[in-house]
């Protein structure tokens, strides 16, 4: 039975630690560039964005990547959530306070999948007041479309008329760092409030 009670207060622990920080759940397809940008944002959070170096390698995430970042002395949490992984995705839902949903904006082929899987987010009970940040990223590919064209497939103006949660779009090339401070902005003014 100790091990029962240990478990229990291990769990109750858990839960209360991860309930008094900010957790921002990070998806997308697999291969959009969402380990690089958790990456990015901690070497940022380290040394500042005028160290960004070359970008470290990555491999797809298979699971779950957790990152601790410090923004105006507050802690925010970035939870990313595999590709694969995309069906279990809502059982994170409840637990988070925001969203950053990456579009990998050079793979033509994944546009729609990548709209279907953005309006399952949105849609989502636990979602319906949860500020979400969508980033259209690789702009910095030579075939990329350009951001018009890429809102005008996921018909952003009509999704962001009907969604109930606030939603702001970015370009971003995680692997240049353009865009990057844009990122850091919108997770600070999400965590202040």
């Amino acid at each position: 039975m100790p091990h029962a009670t240990s478990y229990s207060f291990c769990s109750v622990y858990a839960k209360t630690v991860m309930s008094n920080s900010n957790i921002c759940l990070l998806l997308g397809a697999t291969g959009v560039g969402k380990t690089l940008l958790l990456k990015r944002l901690q070497n940022f959070s380290l040394h500042g964005l005028g160290e960004l170096g070359t970008p470290p390698s990555t491999l797809p995430t298979v699971g779950t990547n957790l990152t601790d970042l410090t923004l105006k002395k507050k802690r925010v949490t970035l939870r990313e959530l595999g590709g694969c992984m995309g069906p279990i995705w809502p059982r994170y839902y409840k637990d988070c306070s925001s969203v950053i949903f990456m579009v990998d904006s050079s793979n033509i082929a994944q546009i729609s999948s990548s709209c279907i899987q953005l309006l399952s987010v949105l849609s989502a009970e636990p979602m319906c007041s949860v500020p979400v940040l969508i980033i259209f990223n690789k702009r910095d590919m030579p075939c990329t479309m350009g951001l018009t064209e890429i809102k005008s497939l996921f018909r952003m103006d009509d999704i962001i008329a009907s969604a109930s949660q606030p939603i702001t779009t970015l370009e971003l090339s995680v692997h240049t760092g353009q865009g990057l401070q844009e990122v850091l902005a919108w997770l600070e003014n999400i965590i202040v409030k």
